[in-house]
């Protein structure tokens, strides 16, 4: 394969868009075509998260993950200067809500540290409150680097740019079918049918039945769990004023709710994480029966509840209780009540899972010589999605060496 032939892309979330403007910068003489089964780009995953523009804190140092993140931010803060695209770097603060965890807070700052982040700052009560002035806790870690931003902008900001390139973005084409025919790659979808001589899988919450279309086996399988949010009552905005994020416990899969404040003005609180019947089931009586029994016949997912028993038991009793889910919130704020909180939106993660019952934390791909998959793409995908593109692009030449600029 030379610069002449062509990919096809599955999925115009925030990763396949970056990965196909990645291409096209690597392949500009190459006919590249993404297919969006939605009648806009960005409508799942990216157009439900928070909007954060996360720098690499969490992340095991050395990981796919911590890598990208920290290239990530870099390159999508850029991206969105070139294209003025509304964003912020307003820091964060993350709180030791109790001596308990200042130990693993002191730990989060070593991680930082050898994944690259600059500025990180200790902070003991009286520096907490000077950052945010209503923050419990005693103690809590400064993360400078840490923003908000508008993701749809940066989709829209992509597409345009692909489109400008000769790219062929085409909404509303469900695949349905993926076949080969010689050299090429064949979808059929409900926008007719499309070909491309390389394949790259980046359907988000749909990407392991994408993988299987195309003959891989199904050795992880996407659980899909909703995060539901709180937006905080306007005349009480004030008791947040960036970011602030609890210590994540390492014998959790979930990083735990927290406050952010969104670029467009708000706050939101949140999220949980509750096994979702329907993979894009951002309502509680949203039901996919396809999805459902696809999560429930797999002995991953009861392998994970054996494992979590506690913690999912608590994530569905808080998701149905606002009280329980405040008194979470409170660990951080303890001004914060219940009736300062509203209904906000969702959104559903796309968590892998293999059969033993694990969560996947790092970035997966499965390169071949025709084709990529990327099997799991979590948080922080968004904030690192020019990064992964172009790690996609360098994973596909690697085990394509036919390819050629």
């Amino acid at each position: 394969m030379n610069s002449s032939d062509s990919f096809l892309l599955v999925g115009g979330g925030i990763v396949g868009l970056a990965t196909a403007y990645r291409l096209r910068e690597r392949f500009p003489d190459s006919a590249i075509t993404l297919l969006e089964k939605e009648n806009s780009v960005g409508q799942h995953q990216t157009g439900h998260n928070s909007g954060v523009l996360h720098c690499g804190l969490y992340y095991k140092p050395g990981s796919v993950k911590a890598r990208l993140a920290v290239q990530g931010i870099r390159q999508m803060v850029a991206f969105c200067q070139e294209h003025s695209i509304k964003h912020e770097i307003c820091g964060k603060l993350v709180v030791a809500a109790d001596e308990t965890e200042v130990p693993r807070l002191r730990d989060l700052e070593a991680r930082g540290t050898a994944n690259g982040l600059e500025g990180l700052r200790w902070l003991q009560g009286k520096e907490m409150r000077e950052v945010e002035p209503h923050v419990g806790g005693v103690a809590g870690l400064l993360v400078p680097q840490e923003g908000i931003v508008d993701y749809h902008g940066v989709c829209a900001a992509l597409q345009a740019e692909l489109e400008r390139g000769g790219t062929h973005v085409v909404t509303g084409a469900r695949v349905e079918k993926l076949r080969r025919d010689g050299t090429r790659w064949l979808a059929e979808t409900r926008a007719g049918e499309f070909a491309g001589g390389f394949l790259l899988n980046c359907a988000g919450l749909h990407c392991d039945r994408v993988a299987e279309m195309a003959g891989e086996r199904r050795q992880l399988r996407i659980v899909p769990f909703r995060g539901e949010y709180y937006k905080i009552r306007p005349e009480r905005l004030h008791l947040v004023r960036n970011l602030i994020y609890p210590t994540p416990d390492p014998q959790f899969p979930f990083l735990g709710v927290h406050f952010t404040r969104l670029i467009h003005g708000g706050v939101e609180a949140g999220p949980n994480a509750v096994l979702a019947f329907s993979r894009e089931g951002y309502r509680k009586s949203d039901i996919n029966v396809r999805d459902m029994v696809d999560a429930l016949a797999y002995r991953g997912f009861w392998r994970f509840l054996k494992r979590y028993p506690s913690m999912a038991w608590y994530e569905l009793r808080r998701s149905f209780s606002r009280e329980l889910f405040c008194r979470s919130l409170e660990r951080l704020v303890p001004e914060i009540r219940p009736d300062d909180l509203t209904t906000g939106g969702s959104g559903v993660r796309a968590q892998a899972m293999p059969p033993e019952g694990e969560i996947v934390h790092d970035f997966r791909f499965i390169a071949r010589p025709n084709a990529l998959h990327v099997l799991n793409a979590p948080s922080p995908a968004a904030t690192a999605s020019l990064a992964i593109g172009q790690e996609i692009v360098n994973q596909l030449t690697a085990a394509s060496p036919q390819l050629t600029v």
